[in-house]
């Protein structure tokens, strides 16, 4: 049974950083790829950055580019997300993903974490 669990959200101002992580439990995730997605009111779901488990290769969305670094820690199980220059737009509930397919996160391939709430005051 996959288990991701999120931790490390919080209330931030503009301009300051918080690291969020995700303890994965359950299997080996060599051959996964991770990633971190977020959801804000009324809005649907979003891209936010993943990292192939295995060859530690990443990718982001524009809007985070060169403010957010996601990165995994083989030895424990657990992949980070280190946001920095928050805005009060990247204000969501922060969600961790596995994916054993083709890194699109599809429903049948993909496990999520419960989430984790992000909120950045101006």
């Amino acid at each position: 049974q996959v288990q991701l669990v999120e931790s490390g959200g919080g209330l931030v101002q503009a301009g300051g950083s918080l690291r969020l992580s995700c303890a994965a439990s359950g299997r080996t995730f060599s051959s996964y790829v991770m990633g971190w997605f977020r959801q804000a009111p009324g809005k649907e779901r979003e891209f936010v950055a993943t990292v192939t488990w295995s060859g530690g290769s990443t990718s982001y969305a524009g809007s985070v580019k060169g403010r957010f670094t996601i990165s995994r820690d083989s030895a424990k199980n657990t992949v980070y997300l280190q946001m920095n220059s928050l805005k009060p737009e990247d204000t969501a509930v922060y969600y961790c993903a596995a994916d054993h397919g083709d890194g699109t996160y599809s429903p049948r391939t993909s496990y999520w974490g419960q989430g984790t709430q992000v909120t950045v005051s101006s």
